[in-house]
């Protein structure tokens, strides 16, 4: 019986260590705004995988994806006062709050030629000093660049876009973004803004000519029974970016910064990979409804030059475009 006892007293003992060991655990809690069957939501799983796998457990993710803690503007905030430890999304979207108004510039239409020269640029020593000021003035830590996202189309009604030329005359409903509205009417576009509910309907009674959105939302929301081209413009590209609360990533070890960050690259490549699969069979499906055009973009971008020279030395440092231009 004392045998017994002592046998029990031990696995009461083990098992309080185990559950202790796991209380112990250092909770991350990690918002982003896609829903769970979205590349971002597979690559933030991913995270939480890694991290838990190289830390033995000592630091647990806990993913809220699709909004649940609120926007991503409300997610920065909450890193800003301490209410939330790290956000998953757009790089895009950090020119939304104080401080990270330089970010603009990635949304800039036809600056990237595409997702390894917007990952290169932002990485280089071009945006060093732009990331530097930004983490200082809104005091949330840019860990890591990683996971495409799906950058946005072109699709008209009548009109096979295939230069600069042909975009005279459009009558575009586009995002009401300085930098977009700047750029078509630089193309002799005339750019509309329509409630994206009402968007199929002003295609269909030909209230405008065209809209500008990624092949998933045109294909999602049978944008094809009233477009007849898709011209892959890619014109705006984003990257999705792990963000942590600097108060957080100080109290980390280096150790520690260095695993999170590690394991963000590696998260942010499995969703590149997840989103690659992903619109190879929306563009597959795409070119079955609808004529698939590859625009000359070089025209396009001639026609550009020095469109955005007003926004340079105010929303990001005077050169900046030119910088990012030049990188290979």
């Amino acid at each position: 019986m004392k045998i017994r006892m002592i046998s029990v007293a031990l696995l009461a003992t083990a098992t309080s260590a185990v559950t202790l060991s796991a209380a112990n655990a250092e909770v991350f809690r990690l918002g982003h705004i896609r829903d769970t069957n979205h590349p971002t939501h597979e690559a933030a799983l991913k995270f939480k995988e890694l991290v838990e796998q190289k830390s033995d457990g000592e630091i647990e993710i806990r993913v809220y994806p699709n909004s649940q803690l609120g926007g991503a503007k409300e997610m920065f905030v909450q890193l800003q006062t301490g209410d939330l430890e790290m956000v998953y999304g757009g790089i895009n979207t950090f020119a939304w709050i104080d401080g990270g108004e330089a970010f603009e510039v990635t949304s800039i239409p036809f600056l990237f030629r595409d997702y390894d020269h917007m990952k290169k640029s932002l990485e280089s020593e071009v945006f060093a000093p732009v990331i530097e000021e930004a983490e200082e003035e809104t005091g949330i830590k840019i860990v890591a660049f990683g996971g495409d996202t799906s950058p946005r189309g072109l699709t008209t009604a009548d009109t096979p876009v295939e230069t600069a030329e042909d975009f005279k005359g459009l009558k575009i409903r586009t995002a009401a973004s300085p930098a977009v509205l700047t750029a078509m009417q630089a193309l002799g576009a005339m750019p509309q803004q329509i409630p994206f509910s009402e968007l199929y309907m002003a295609l269909r009674t030909g209230v405008v000519d065209a809209q500008e959105n990624g092949a998933a939302v045109v294909a999602s929301n049978s944008l094809y029974e009233v477009q007849n081209y898709y011209i892959k413009t890619d014109y705006i590209r984003d990257i999705d970016t792990f963000f942590m609360a600097m108060d957080k990533w100080d109290d980390l070890s280096s150790d520690e910064q260095a695993l999170i960050t590690d394991a963000a690259l590696e998260a942010g490549m499995f969703g590149t990979e997840q989103l690659n699969a992903l619109m190879a069979d929306v563009y597959e499906d795409l070119g079955e409804k609808m004529t698939v055009i590859e625009p000359d973009l070089g025209s396009i971008r001639d026609a550009l030059s020095g469109a955005f020279d007003q926004f340079e030395g105010d929303k990001w440092p005077n050169g900046l475009i030119e910088q990012i231009s030049s990188v290979q």
